[in-house]
């Protein structure tokens, strides 16, 4: 039986990236820092923790795979993870694919990454993405913008704040744009490369483009929680997020984040390459959607509870 690894299989998107291969039979094992995470799996993914500062043993978990889904990566900088830490990581782990045999490897980016960046995110993205192509490994990278499902965290807390407060505030206009992609067809994207034996790099965008005001507008009124869409300074808006982040425990958007999204740096012009619309998944998960806030430090520490918001 053919062997694929995924990281992070308990967690978000590496979750429905481990479904479709064992509902495809192909024997999943994960690399992951939570290897006591609740999960639905059960002893259908043979789980191995990420053993980063041992190379041989971190190569001896990926002996005998195919392909190596890569999803590891950090949000932001903080005490427990660093981008630079991430990034460190992952050309180790790349190495230990290689040392290992993996045919291939699929890669989850970023859109507009690059190396002269001054955001760490998309830096560390195109440093990454650079290593690969030199690797020697035949490679599939995908570049999402942002990826919703039911344990997302932007959507579900951009419907959070939509439910409790009266007054919803963007960075300098809104128009800066996003394209959002359904974790199952990002999935479905994902496991489709694993046949391949070409070098690909594609733009994994959903079918709608929003200016981050039209989503929050459009968030808003599918919800039934229409509200005043403003535009406020970086600083305030970055403040009132600190704020929230407090009071929620959580980091709920960083300088870096709100310099990205006005940079424009989550849209391109490429086709999509996923057909689920975000208005009609809204619809379909109004009653649930934003419900609870979504934590995503609340993720990192807890490594015993399950993903899952809605």
């Amino acid at each position: 039986m053919t062997t694929h690894v995924v990281t992070g299989a308990f967690g978000y998107t590496g979750k429905y990236i481990a479904e479709r291969l064992l509902a495809a039979g192909v024997e999943v094992r994960t690399l992951t820092n939570s290897p006591h995470r609740a999960n639905s799996f059960g002893d259908r993914v043979d789980t191995h923790k990420f053993h980063f500062s041992q190379p041989d043993r971190l190569a001896a978990s990926l002996e005998g795979a195919e392909v190596l889904y890569n999803t590891y990566w950090v949000r932001f900088n903080h005490r427990l993870f660093t981008h630079a830490e991430a990034v460190k990581n992952t050309l180790t782990l790349f190495d230990a694919a290689k040392r290992a045999g993996v045919r291939r490897i699929v890669h989850v980016s970023i859109t507009n990454p690059s190396e002269d960046s001054p955001l760490e995110y998309f830096s560390g993205k195109a440093v990454l993405e650079q290593a690969l192509r030199e690797s020697g490994i035949s490679y599939a990278i995908l570049r999402p913008t942002v990826i919703f499902g039911k344990e997302d965290i932007l959507i579900n807390n951009i419907a959070w704040t939509l439910r409790r407060f009266p007054v919803f505030g963007v960075f300098g206009d809104g128009n800066y744009r996003l394209q959002p992609i359904h974790v199952e067809d990002f999935a479905g994207l994902a496991v489709a490369q694993a046949d391949g034996t070409e070098n690909v790099t594609i733009d994994a965008i959903g079918p709608e483009t929003f200016s981050y005001r039209e989503l929050v507008k459009t968030i808003g009124e599918i919800l039934g929680c229409t509200r005043p869409v403003v535009s406020v300074p970086k600083w305030f808006g970055y403040g009132a997020g600190w704020v929230i982040g407090k009071w929620t425990g959580d980091v709920t958007i960083t300088r870096d984040e709100i310099e990205g999204l006005m940079a424009d740096l989550l849209y391109t012009t490429s086709p999509p390459a996923g057909e689920t619309r975000l208005t009609e998944w809204t619809k379909e998960h109004a009653d649930t959607l934003g419900r609870r806030y979504a934590s995503e430090v609340a993720r990192r520490v807890d490594r015993k509870r399950e993903y899952g918001v809605l």
